[in-house]
């Protein structure tokens, strides 16, 4: 089977193709260098971005009504690199440059503890790490076996300082309606609509943190 074109507008459109694809690349990463240009990290921001589409990023976004479905907070590394610790896959470390392009439209919404001056942020670390390599949990329960993004940084910083950002709030009083064929695939068949989430918008709603970026 040939890959390549066999004529001239084959050609032609492969080659726009392509070009349409360097343009997206260089716009994405023009846009995440403009945000590292303007953008002041502080180690314990919270950052937020809107993922790349798919079936469980609408579901999160359709169920929180917010275009907020993913987080995690900012930190320097060993190497003193800024890096977001984040729940994706596994709890890991992420570039925040990277972290930013891979945003859809390289989106970055930053918020930050009021109290955050003055912080142990050795302690904020701590607690981060303590969670790291755990697999990402697509329930979103509320124990510690596996952890989502929003629920790492909720926990984080009440196993730091205490401070519990946000309110948890029961699937069954959220926009679940739309999105209960993905949820019970999802669940094995089940509904669970007791059960009790921190969602990402719902953190930016603590009078804890202030928007600064």
């Amino acid at each position: 089977m040939k890959l390549l074109p066999r004529n001239k507008w084959g050609w032609i459109r492969l080659g726009g193709l392509l070009a349409a694809l360097a343009w997206a690349m260089v716009f994405f990463h023009v846009y995440g260098l403009a945000h590292l240009a303007t953008y002041r990290p502080r180690e314990g921001d919270v950052v937020f971005q809107s993922l790349p589409h798919g079936e469980l990023v609408a579901a999160i976004e359709g169920i929180t009504e917010s275009p907020l479905s993913h987080c995690g907070v900012v930190m320097k590394n060993a190497d003193g690199r800024w890096v977001v610790h984040e729940a994706i896959g596994v709890v890991r470390e992420t570039p925040l440059y990277l972290w930013i392009v891979r945003g859809r439209g390289a989106r970055l919404d930053v918020w930050r503890w009021r109290a955050i001056d003055g912080a142990d942020l050795a302690t904020l670390r701590v607690a981060l790490v303590k969670y790291a390599g755990k697999s990402y949990d697509y329930r979103y329960a509320p124990d510690d076996t596996e952890i989502y993004c929003s629920e790492l940084v909720f926990k984080a910083y009440r196993d730091a300082y205490g401070v519990e950002f946000g309110a948890w709030e029961k699937l069954g009083d959220l926009r679940w309606r739309p999105h209960e064929k993905f949820i019970r695939e999802m669940e094995g068949g089940a509904l669970p609509l007791g059960r009790p989430m921190i969602t990402p918008v719902g953190l930016t709603r603590s009078p804890e943190l202030a928007k600064v970026y």
